[in-house]
């Protein structure tokens, strides 16, 4: 897979994260700019190093999920994309619902206006 190359459509979301890195235990608090079904991309301007381990807790409305990820790329003043690669079943079916509501407001059923 290229860098930067997207496997699942991205949506534009909007929620506060906690990251991790896991070498350092360096915690910080960000915001995601978009997600999908596997990861997201968090706004900084202070990104993580491609490769770079992570532990990210995003919260949003009164759910969160907390998942394990990496550094897939860094985009300069505008932050990083973190790729999912370890997410538990509860934090699944958290993910699959926000996906679900993010899709629904992007494709409207027939009539909806």
């Amino acid at each position: 897979m290229q860098l930067g190359h997207h496997r699942a459509r991205r949506y534009s979301f909007h929620a506060s994260v906690e990251l991790t890195d896991l070498q350092s235990e360096t915690q910080t608090k960000e915001q995601t700019s978009d997600l999908s079904l596997f990861g997201c991309h968090v706004a900084t301007l202070k990104p993580l190093p491609p490769g770079t381990k992570v532990r990210i807790k995003i919260s949003h409305r009164s759910e969160s999920l907390e998942v394990l990820g990496r550094v897939a790329f860094v985009r300069p003043k505008a932050g990083m994309g973190i790729f999912f690669t370890r997410i538990e079943p509860h934090d699944q079916l958290v993910l699959d619902k926000w996906i679900a509501e993010l899709r629904d407001q992007h494709n409207p059923p027939c009539g909806v206006v």
